[in-house]
């Protein structure tokens, strides 16, 4: 079973250098990100099977919705609050809480809990797991992710357009981490990767 970094994927995307452009429209830098996934997944370093890459085809997503791109405020938990998540393994991964994202999206009040590894040191990015009620129905069963760079401000940018599956769902050899219950919201998600 491989166990890789829950921020894997963030890492082997490479960020577009905007230097010498005009800052490209929101749909336009969506675009751009869901285009970096898909040539990320084509590549040497992606959990498709290598006999799959050549001919696989650009992952399926909802429509941009900006509607799901809202702010959200980090309440940080003082401690070392470090839990048992499952996988899809079944080992359970030491996951450290780092605080809760209180947000509002379409006239309603959410939390989610942001975490860690709980060996990372870094705490340069933040890894928020989330099921809603498309799982099992639109989006995979086991729920969804969203990586989010660390800030001083303590407000961030939860961009649910930016949603993705974890890579069990191309590879059953990757160990994945399943969302917590407290991040389990009870509101359907439509935005970001969903299944074909």
């Amino acid at each position: 079973m491989r166990s890789v970094s829950v921020f894997a994927l963030a890492a082997g995307l490479a960020a577009a250098s905007a230097c010498s452009r005009p800052p490209a429209s929101y749909p336009d830098e969506i675009s751009a990100w869901r285009a970096e996934r898909d040539a990320y997944m084509r590549s040497s370093d992606s959990p498709v099977l290598p006999a799959q890459r050549a001919t696989f085809q650009p992952l399926p997503y909802y429509a941009i919705d900006e509607q799901y791109n809202v702010p959200a405020g980090l309440k940080v938990i003082r401690g070392d609050d470090v839990i048992e998540m499952s996988t899809s393994s079944g080992k359970p991964r030491r996951m450290r809480r780092i605080g809760t994202l209180g947000f509002t999206l379409k006239g309603q009040a959410h939390t989610l809990t942001a975490f860690t590894e709980a060996d990372d040191t870094s705490l340069r990015r933040l890894f928020v797991p989330f099921g809603d009620l498309t799982n099992g129905l639109e989006t995979y069963q086991g729920g969804r992710y969203l990586d989010l760079d660390l800030r001083g401000s303590g407000v961030y940018e939860l961009d649910f357009n930016r949603a993705y599956h974890p890579f069990c769902v191309f590879n059953p050899e990757y160990e994945c981490p399943i969302p917590p219950r407290e991040n389990r919201l009870q509101v359907p998600i439509k935005a970001g990767e969903r299944n074909r």
